[in-house]
């Protein structure tokens, strides 16, 4: 791969998760204080993601795979989706602000697919180049929350209470503009399949790895992945209005200390994987998510501060050590027919199904637990995930059986 190539890639991963990181974290904080959204409003938006998530193979398998090159239609649809986040920065009530968002991770969600398509159609060896080109996407996912702590102050507590986190749709609206511009320069994506190749709902959904669930282990993981989602959408959906309530300063670029710690666990990865095993591994992971919410549970800003820094940074192992080690699993399961479709199925389930459940329950939990208007009881509100998951890791460690896995460099 030329070194442009590499480049023109880097930069579009940067671009894509920078977009993702300037807005996805601090929506509930905004939501919150500026919209008097309640839990279950908060709840309606984050939930978007999953509906995107579900409708994406529909416009990969149906548009991106048979008709356009895959980097027109990345252009396309973040140029879309700039005139979408900016519709977001204008509106002033949850009402008029749940259509773009929704619109826009119709949007968004499918561009996922897309920048790894645009890559590996450029890569000769994927398994070795592509972590470095991927690497930019957490990057720019860091950068985000650190130019909205530090160079705006955005997040700032006085600023959050005069509207100033509306200006993180405008920065990524910008941003949109920019990538789905600089799209149309990316290397060409032609199409995978043939204009008149047929395409059932089977194929586009992945529906022939359903197969997979015939082996019980899998079928466990596969439960399992579901589950452990639900406690995941907490996080997301809470941790701006928990770190804000709190009063935390340049709570943004906090939060984004778990995408730090996600690039340490990364290169830790093949260690765990190889020293203990897969299921030991997820086992790590689904502990961490335990252990980070009776950190927030019993956390705070003062002398007990470290305990929400703490928790925050566990991220890295929560996240890799579950979902990159389900993953390599999921491949190692599939055969050469189903491997594409193995993946999206576990995609589909988890950020689809799994955080859809997850994000709905959270919104309950947060309205059962409002102490005032503006305050509520998180250490009630991040137990219940925390036992959850602890329920999630018992359950897998007993009706899984150990198998060898094979962690390929």
């Amino acid at each position: 791969m030329k070194k442009s190539t590499q480049f023109q890639l880097s930069l579009m991963m940067f671009l894509e998760f920078f977009i993702w990181g300037g807005w996805f974290v601090t929506m509930g904080a905004y939501l919150g204080n500026n919209l008097s959204a309640s839990g279950g409003e908060t709840a309606m938006a984050y939930s978007t993601q999953s509906w995107g998530a579900i409708i994406a193979p529909f416009i990969i398998g149906l548009i991106a795979d048979r008709y356009f090159n895959a980097e027109r239609i990345l252009g396309v649809l973040h140029l879309a989706g700039a005139v979408m986040m900016y519709q977001m920065s204008q509106v002033s009530d949850f009402n008029s602000f749940y259509p773009y968002v929704l619109g826009y991770m119709i949007l968004y969600m499918p561009t996922l697919a897309l920048v790894n398509s645009v890559s590996f159609n450029q890569m000769s060896d994927p398994a070795k180049q592509f972590p470095f080109v991927r690497v930019y996407g957490t990057i720019g996912w860091i950068v985000a929350g650190l130019l909205i702590s530090f160079a705006f102050k955005w997040d700032s507590i006085d600023n959050i209470g005069q509207g100033m986190l509306s200006n993180t749709f405008l920065m990524v609206a910008i941003a949109s503009a920019i990538l789905g511009v600089f799209s149309f320069t990316l290397p060409k994506t032609p199409p995978i399949k043939t204009k008149g190749e047929k395409a059932s709902i089977s194929d586009i959904l992945g529906l022939d790895a359903l197969s997979l669930l015939k082996d019980k282990n899998f079928l466990i993981f596969f439960i399992s992945s579901v589950l452990i989602c639900i406690p995941l959408a907490f996080y997301y959906q809470n941790i701006s209005p928990f770190l804000t309530e709190l009063k935390v300063e340049n709570s943004t670029a906090w939060a984004s200390l778990g995408q730090i710690s996600e690039v340490g666990f990364m290169l830790l990865l093949p260690f765990f994987f190889k020293r203990f095993g897969f299921k030991k591994t997820i086992l790590f992971g689904m502990l961490a998510w335990g252990i980070r919410y009776i950190l927030f549970a019993y956390g705070n800003a003062g002398d007990l501060f470290f305990m929400l820094v703490l928790g925050i940074a566990l991220h890295g192992i929560c996240y890799d050590f579950f979902f990159v080690s389900g993953q390599i699993y999921t491949d190692s399961k599939a055969g050469e027919k189903v491997k594409s479709a193995a993946q999206g199925l576990i995609t589909l389930a988890t950020y689809g199904v799994g955080m859809l459940i997850g994000f709905w329950v959270a919104g309950k939990i947060v309205d059962q637990n409002i102490v005032n208007e503006s305050l509520h009881g998180w250490q009630k509100i991040w137990t219940f995930p925390a036992i959850f998951a602890v329920v999630v890791l018992a359950l897998f460690a007993v009706l899984f059986k150990n198998e060898k896995v094979e962690y390929k460099e």
